[in-house]
């Protein structure tokens, strides 16, 4: 794919050495991919926003826990949506997924459930902000962190078992 123009420098990890260069390894993060993942993010919200509206203000769930499964069925579409689409260029056997899976919900959901929780309990619970604004709100402001763990971490390019084996034998060498 081509790149539309770095917005972070490339973070790639250092390599060893001698060590052979691995297959599209770089995280740099670019505007297309931080468009696209602003364009999932979105659709995300609407999902959230959507649920949330249907168990809190028309089956009466309370709010919190009705934010809660909101953010879980966010979570879900974001991911199947950034491993199809967002990081498309970044394969990964079913395996390498379901790690991948694990790794988002230990920090993107976990991030948009602390502070999606926190933020809505207290703007709603305390500042009486309607439950769906405070949401957005707190979508907003666990946003960027989530792109940046999402692009250096949750999607890293995986390393063939080749490359990790040369760069043992280079860092053994050493």
């Amino acid at each position: 794919m081509p790149s539309s123009g770095a917005i972070a420098a490339d973070v790639s990890s250092p390599r060893t050495a001698g060590a052979p260069a691995e297959p599209q390894a770089s995280t740099r993060l670019t505007w297309h991919r931080t468009v696209v993942f602003s364009v999932v993010g979105l659709i995300g919200i609407g999902v959230r926003l959507g649920v949330l509206w249907l168990l809190a203000g028309r089956l009466g769930v309370h709010y919190l826990t009705a934010t809660f499964l909101a953010i879980e069925a966010s979570v879900l579409h974001n991911f199947v949506w950034h491993v199809h689409w967002t990081w498309v260029d970044r394969p990964a056997s079913a395996v390498q997924t379901f790690w991948r899976l694990v790794r988002f919900h230990v920090t993107n959901g976990m991030v948009s459930f602390v502070g999606g929780i926190l933020l809505v309990s207290l703007l709603t619970g305390n500042l009486r902000i309607h439950y769906l604004l405070a949401n957005v709100m707190s979508i907003l402001a666990c946003a960027l962190l989530n792109l940046i763990v999402a692009n250096l971490w949750v999607f890293r390019p995986e390393w063939s078992q080749a490359t990790r084996d040369d760069s043992c034998r280079a860092a053994d060498a050493s």
